[in-house]
């Protein structure tokens, strides 16, 4: 068994953290400063990665070459699974013709393409989140963002940002779950502590997503409905995190947004409708930016029958966590214990309080698997919008052409990251966040958003970081459970420049592989502000008013 060291340069913790960073920092100069596309960095990374884990941490080659493998697969399934069904009903219904009558429908409800991102982008993407998670809210909002007419890139912009207030309940709040299972606090402590960190933040993510997309000026045209849609969800969110559990947080805090959106709109409209992102400055040359103010007359049958595909979807991505229905889905789960890599890693102290092997469990779950819910709810809905066998094939066969990019940079992305996490060096750069000291609340939920930039899941860098978070909470006198739902707050806000999140935004919204490390670059500095600020939240609850922390 191999054992990891987490100070493998002279035993001095920042010179290995240095070492540490060669692969996150070539990614980050390829993506961020040569504009390269995502593919060719994660590559170049995981390249980098290898090298590293190789001379740097002495990993033996075997089990390099394992855990790397074992990253990839991840990234095929479940993630890319998700993102190539999640495409595949949006272009089910756009052959259909019934995107169209979707467009139309939200047109005759608002024409403002503001109010149509806060029902799309953060309501409905908050309530496929809580579903369903791991990249489903993205590839389905930004696809149908994209078909109303928002440019591609403003439509990934939108849905990333707005994938940040439900991230840390996502999956039927399997990241709190994890983050409980990892840790050994109670969940209904951590759920509490996550929803008081996350709450503040969520009440401001509606108006920022305004901002973002017309200015202050823009965001006083629609200060209802951002504040309605922002308290509606911040509210729900902490009051079902705190007294209900994490399971349904993100499903009943988005219809809450829904309904609340939904019913204003029935009473109120903006003085000035606004058809075009006054920010976006690709919206003088793209034909998808016209306006979009003319009323369609459809009869009820024809709106409830074009929207069927997504309620079938939602249909599903329900019952899949029905825990009744667990079970039967399970019958073909198989875990997978991964060769030559499980428990042949040892870890070692202070992760751990005593040497224990490492696990590499891979999940095979081919019903369970939220990308399922969403191939059946193609089924159905090809059944339902009378798709010939052949005609569906055929979509499918183009969404996998269209994929062959984004599913090369999520593999080579999830690969440098287990690799990272099996190596130690992940580690290493998390003890160097452990060595802030006082500073440590905030850069603990700074240590999940780097742990959810790397692994590009909240659930992921839980696991990973989680019982770091505890030890080193312990180690300074602070409260763990606030830490460790720092980490999961924190690590929300990474989520949007995860290089596979990027690469999902790009394919659902139909982008150009060169604009990824546009959308890359945009993001990063909303995504820095944002994991700040939940970092701030944390040092108020640490030191302002620890009694209000759970």
């Amino acid at each position: 068994m191999w054992q990891q060291n987490y100070m493998p340069v002279d035993g001095s913790l920042p010179l290995s953290a240095l070492l540490a960073l060669v692969p996150l920092l070539g990614l980050l100069l390829l993506i961020g400063v040569f504009r390269k596309p995502s593919w060719v960095a994660a590559t170049s990374g995981l390249l980098l990665a290898i090298l590293v884990a190789l001379f740097g941490y002495g990993m033996p080659a075997p089990l390099v070459i394992s855990s790397a493998l074992m990253g990839a697969a991840f990234g095929l399934f479940p993630i890319c699974w998700i993102l190539f069904n999640a495409i595949l009903l949006y272009q089910l219904t756009v052959r259909s013709g019934k995107f169209e009558i979707i467009k139309h429908s939200l047109g005759n409800l608002t024409a403002d393409r503001r109010l149509q991102a806060l029902l799309i982008a953060f309501a409905f993407g908050a309530f496929l989140e809580g579903g369903a998670g791991f990249g489903s809210p993205v590839a389905v909002a930004a696809a149908m963002l994209a078909g109303l007419g928002f440019t591609p890139f403003y439509a990934a912009v939108l849905c990333l940002l707005a994938n940040t207030a439900p991230v840390a309940f996502g999956s039927i709040g399997i990241p709190v779950v994890t983050l409980a299972g990892i840790t050994n606090l109670p969940l209904d402590r951590l759920s509490a502590g996550v929803g008081r960190i996350c709450a503040p933040v969520s009440v401001f993510v509606p108006a920022y997503l305004m901002v973002v997309m017309s200015g202050f000026r823009g965001l006083m045209g629609v200060w209802p409905a951002a504040a309605l849609c922002g308290i509606a969800f911040a509210g729900t969110q902490f009051l079902v995190s705190n007294f209900v559990g994490p399971e349904l947080t993100d499903i009943l805090a988005a219809l809450a947004s829904i309904i609340g959106l939904v019913a204003l709109l029935k009473l109120w409209r903006p003085r000035e409708i606004q058809t075009t992102i006054a920010n976006d400055v690709d919206a003088r040359s793209s034909p998808q930016a016209a306006p979009a103010t003319k009323i369609f007359a459809h009869s009820s049958s024809e709106v409830f029958g074009a929207w069927m595909p997504y309620l079938l979807l939602v249909g599903f991505v329900l019952a899949w966590g029905i825990p009744a229905v667990k079970p039967f889905l399970d019958t073909l789960t198989f875990p997978i214990a991964w060769p030559g890599l499980h428990n042949a890693v040892e870890r070692v102290a202070p992760l751990v309080e005593t040497p224990s092997p490492y696990p590499a469990m891979f999940k095979l779950d081919l019903l369970a698997a939220s990308g399922t819910a969403c191939l059946i709810s193609c089924i159905f809905a090809a059944l339902f919008l009378r798709i010939s066998p052949r005609e569906f094939a055929a979509t499918a066969k183009d969404v996998a052409i269209q994929m062959a990019k984004p599913a090369l940079t999520i593999s080579s992305v999830l690969a440098l990251s287990f690799l990272m996490n099996y190596s130690g060096s992940t580690m290493t750069l998390g003890l160097a966040f452990a060595a802030t000291g006082s500073l440590f609340p905030f850069f603990s939920a700074i240590l999940g958003w780097v742990g959810v930039f790397l692994t590009g899941s909240d659930t992921a860098a839980n696991a990973l970081f989680g019982n770091l978070q505890v030890v080193t909470a312990k180690t300074l006198n602070l409260n763990p459970v606030l830490m460790a739902a720092s980490n999961s707050s924190g690590g929300v806000m990474g989520k949007m420049i995860s290089l596979q999140s990027i690469a999902v935004a790009v394919a659902a919204a139909g982008m150009a592989t060169s604009e990824e490390s546009r959308l890359f670059r945009y993001t990063l500095r909303h995504s820095i502000f944002l994991a700040s600020a939940i970092g701030l939240v944390v040092v108020f609850y640490a030191y302002v008013a620890p009694a209000w922390a759970p």
